[in-house]
């Protein structure tokens, strides 16, 4: 029997799937990252490379996969009671969710970058949060916040002694338990209230003094993430006696001395849009007993520090999650079939999908170049620097990444938009970020704050992007308006300057964003990059690149 192309014999299977690429998995998600390897050694850690790639290949493997998306679609549940009705106050995570948190540790995409001593072990401790952060994001916020409670911990030898030595634990241990038992520990925060929001003096938290350094705690916080963690830095007004001490940081642990339990009072779980696999809670205190973190009525001074940590942690999450939302894309137009060629070689996609890898690399560059700002020996400038560049960075790619995630689920078409792939997850995932500690407004009035309040912050932000004049006339002609912008607005009433501190913030990004692409990207993605956020002709969607730009050239590194 003849049969013509495209026709079926009756009765052939009706289900012949074809034209699908295979599963992306078993792939080492560092090694093929080539613009993370260069920007690793570029900032000083190469000599982490074989423990990042053995971490690549555990991130990349398909039991690592499979737990990253189990982990999401079995939620946390939350227990207050036990079976006779005491007080329980937990959270149960699926066995998932805390073999990915296990192997995060086990490697130190927590604290590695306090321990190791070298240079560049910032930046080593970065693209290992950032590894484990693209496959599965939501158990990175326990991971930021343990991270980012060093600095104020060290700054306070009465907790410090104590609790330092085991955030520094590559250990990870669910339970609660006596520090006999517990050589591990996880950190969270509970600072917002639902009066105050990003306002915290507006809380309503008292901490009374009890004697000493410690303070009972009446309270609700209205936002306390990872609540099963073994402490918690938290913020309430505080008073001695009959005096006012103003609003102080405590370090509340969910164990007392003797394995007696803190009173912790889980109300309920947040239903978030993304970061499903991590709660969120609300959590009331009731004669909650906490300690004193750095001086009384100095609260904001002493997590200005872990403020900043957290906000690095999101620029490098937001950036973890523009390499996979990029790694899946090309994936798929590299194995998919349409109109008589591959997605990848028909020129609208590439021009797309090379667009999208420009946006990835220069977050990668961004944010790896900040983690060298916060390492342990870093210099007055670098300290000055990340002042500024650190809201700068956190406005600008955290605001890019949920568009960026949509543009990357379009090139799968309607599979993108299904939950059997991860980039509708991803989609979901990335707000959390520009909505974390702080939001757009929020963090662009910060970088005015700290221009204002810190003006070697300027001079350093001007002399770091100074490196690259005369390269590139379209970056020195965007960089001396910007700076321009910028010592304008230093000396300007709030009320001219507020209204046009997210200009700034996008002005001064691009800048930064420009010179280190211009340093350490190839010439041809870095003109690329430049000409089509800065040119004359660029769009607003993404794959609206110059003309002749070599896209596939581009592809070749992603």
């Amino acid at each position: 029997m003849t049969v013509g192309r495209g026709q079926r014999v009756v009765g052939e299977a009706t289900h012949h799937v074809e034209n699908q690429p295979p599963w992306r998995v078993d792939l080492d998600e560092y090694s093929t990252n080539r613009p993370l390897v260069d920007a690793v050694t570029a900032f000083g850690a190469g000599w982490a490379d074989q423990e990042l790639a053995e971490a690549g290949a555990l991130v990349g493997s398909r039991q690592f996969q499979y737990d990253a998306e189990r982990a999401h679609t079995r939620a946390p549940i939350l227990h207050t009671h036990d079976r006779w009705g005491y007080r329980l106050d937990e959270v149960e995570y699926d066995p998932s969710y805390r073999r990915v948190i296990a192997e995060a540790l086990a490697r130190g995409a927590h604290t590695s970058g306090w321990t190791d001593v070298r240079p560049g072990a910032g930046v080593a401790r970065a693209a290992m949060f950032m590894l484990f952060a693209q496959v599965e994001p939501g158990h990175a916020c326990p991971v930021s916040m343990t991270h980012a409670a060093v600095a104020p911990l060290q700054d306070s030898p009465w907790l410090g002694e104590q609790w330092l030595p085991r955030l520094f634990s590559r250990e990870y241990e669910p339970r609660l338990q006596l520090d006999a038992d517990k050589t591990s520990a996880l950190i969270g925060m509970a600072m917002t209230e639902k009066q105050g929001g990003s306002d915290v003096r507006a809380g309503t938290t008292v901490g009374v003094a009890m004697g000493g350094r410690s303070y009972q705690l009446t309270g609700h916080k209205w936002f306390c993430s990872a609540p099963m963690s073994d402490g918690f830095l938290v913020l309430a007004h505080t008073r001695r006696g009959a005096v006012d001490e103003g609003l102080s940081c405590l370090f509340v642990p969910r164990l007392l001395p003797h394995g007696m339990r803190n009173a912790f009072k889980l109300q309920r779980l947040k239903d978030k849009l993304g970061n499903r696999s991590n709660a969120s809670a609300e959590v009331e205190f009731d004669g909650t007993v906490g300690v004193l973190v750095g001086e009384a009525g100095r609260g904001v001074r002493a997590i200005i520090e872990m403020v900043q940590r957290t906000r690095l942690d999101c620029v490098l999450g937001t950036a973890a999650g523009m390499r996979q939302s990029v790694a899946e894309a090309v994936w798929h137009a590299r194995g998919r079939e349409a109109f008589g060629a591959l997605l990848v070689d028909q020129p609208a996609m590439t021009s797309v999908l090379a667009d999208l890898a420009l946006e990835a690399e220069a977050a990668t560059l961004t944010g790896l170049r900040l983690a060298r700002l916060f390492e342990r020996h870093a210099s007055d400038r670098d300290i000055a620097l990340r002042r500024l560049a650190t809201p700068v960075a956190k406005y600008w790619i955290c605001k890019r990444g949920p568009h960026h995630a949509y543009e990357a689920m379009e090139c799968l078409g309607g599979n993108g938009y299904t939950e059997g792939f991860p980039l509708a997850r991803r989609y979901r995932e990335q707000p959390v970020l520009a909505i974390w500690e702080g939001s757009g407004n929020v963090i662009a009035l910060d970088v005015l704050r700290a221009m204002v309040r810190d003006p070697e912050s300027v001079d350093a932000f001007a002399d770091e992007i100074a490196g690259t004049t005369g390269v590139s006339g379209l970056l020195d002609r965007h960089v001396e308006r910007a700076l321009a912008e910028l010592r304008s607005l230093a000396g300007a009433d709030p009320v001219d300057a507020e209204p046009r501190a997210r200009g700034l913030a996008e002005a001064l990004a691009l800048a930064l964003q420009g010179s280190l692409m211009i340093r350490h990207a190839p010439p041809a993605a870095a003109e690329a990059f430049l000409t089509s956020r800065l040119g004359d002709d660029r769009g607003w969607q993404y794959g609206v690149l110059p003309r002749g730009t070599d896209a596939a050239g581009i592809l070749s590194r992603h």
